[in-house]
């Protein structure tokens, strides 16, 4: 658009001179793009991130969380790390089994140098109603509560492919990293849940964290059932549930995920200070959240940082683009297909039916962002 004001996204590729570590670069990097700017003594401040799932070895080192969480001490912040609970199962689907997934992935108060703290709670049920101005999809976000306490907000995300977003960058770590269980529900799924009987063990606890009525035991097969008539598809008893018996049958279209991703991040940042970082390396075919990875599909490009979270997400797929794919990985092998069809787009050759487009555009409708950046280097 002529005439829009250019956001600045500064950028340092992974080389280093001898006894200098990526760890310095990113360092230089923040000074650089003006996190000094940012009134952060006394302040508590967010640094949200990805612990990454067990199995998965593509999340970014804690040593790039203690860079950051070590400038904001040095600012006088109070900085912690943290994320949500998921909705799916797996390995951090409550505080006590994502603190564990956490510390083994080498996320300790040791290694990173502040607190870990998962932002909406035990059972991913403690969360605050977020209004969304200009909000299209959704008016109320639901997001961890600890990370809308927070005083100032950073984002630290490790830059990937995604099977379905296209890929995970800025606007999807931070508007679907912190919704709370519920509000993941929001933007992954429509309807209502669905009981699976045969993992169901009749516990009932689930029963103690719905507010509507909308579960009914069935006595002579001792399982679980969802009422259909008072349900309203909070997602409250997947939080609850132990045994993973719970689940959304219902996804929402790719295209409405993204907008409503957009509108979440914009929740989030609202209000306060905030800055962002993406680190592109490692640059796996699928999300993080997976318990394993596949071969990166891309060369590790370097760091970038921004206020802007558009501008940030939209500078890192332009510079992706411009690779060359690596050799034997799900890009190149889905480029080897007999009946391939090239999108001229590393993300969506990957995965054909991801789509990231309307994630951004929707972004800068809404008015979190511009996707016109000026690119400053950084040695």
């Amino acid at each position: 658009m002529s005439g829009t004001k250019k956001s600045k996204v500064y950028f340092t590729d992974f080389r280093c001179v001898m006894d200098e570590s990526p760890v310095k670069k990113l360092r230089r990097l923040m000074k650089a793009a003006g996190i000094g700017q940012i009134d952060m003594d006394g302040k508590f401040v967010a640094i949200k991130m990805h612990f990454g799932e067990l199995g998965n070895m593509s999340f970014l080192r804690p040593n790039y969380a203690k860079a950051v969480a070590d400038m904001v001490k040095e600012f006088g912040g109070k900085p912690f790390l943290t994320d949500c609970n998921t909705l799916y199962p797996g390995s951090r689907k409550n505080a006590i089994e994502h603190l564990y997934c956490a510390w083994e992935n080498g996320f300790t108060p040791l290694t990173v140098g502040c607190p870990v703290i998962i932002g909406d709670g035990l059972k991913g049920t403690d969360d605050i109603a977020v209004p969304i101005e200009g909000g299209e999809y959704i008016k109320e976000a639901k997001i961890g509560h600890a990370i809308m306490d927070a005083d100032v907000f950073i984002s630290l995300t490790h830059f990937k492919g995604h099977e379905m977003t296209g890929f995970g960058g800025a606007i999807k770590n931070i508007g679907m990293g912190c919704g709370s269980r519920a509000g993941k529900k929001d933007q992954h799924h429509n309807g209502q849940p669905v009981v699976n009987p045969e993992s169901c063990r009749g516990c009932m606890r689930c029963m103690r964290e719905c507010a509507n009525n909308g579960l009914a035991f069935d006595v002579e097969r001792k399982v679980m059932t969802i009422d259909e008539k008072n349900c309203v598809g909070c997602g409250r008893c997947i939080g609850a549930c132990n045994f993973d018996a719970i689940d959304f049958a219902q996804s929402a279209a790719v295209k409405e995920l993204n907008c409503r991703m957009a509108e979440y991040t914009k929740a989030v940042v609202t209000g306060r200070e905030c800055f962002h970082i993406s680190i592109v390396c490692d640059v796996s075919p699928n999300c993080d959240c997976h318990a394993g990875n596949d071969a990166p599909i891309l060369p590790d490009l370097g760091m970038f940082a921004s206020f802007d979270p558009l501008a940030l997400d939209q500078a890192c797929v332009d510079a992706c683009l411009k690779e060359t794919p690596l050799p034997n990985t799900q890009l190149t092998e889905q480029m080897a297909g007999k009946d391939f069809c090239d999108h001229h787009d590393h993300f969506e050759n990957t995965t054909p039916n991801s789509e990231y487009k309307t994630c951004l555009a929707h972004a800068k409708k809404i008015g979190l962002g511009t996707d016109e950046y000026e690119l400053i280097s950084v040695k």
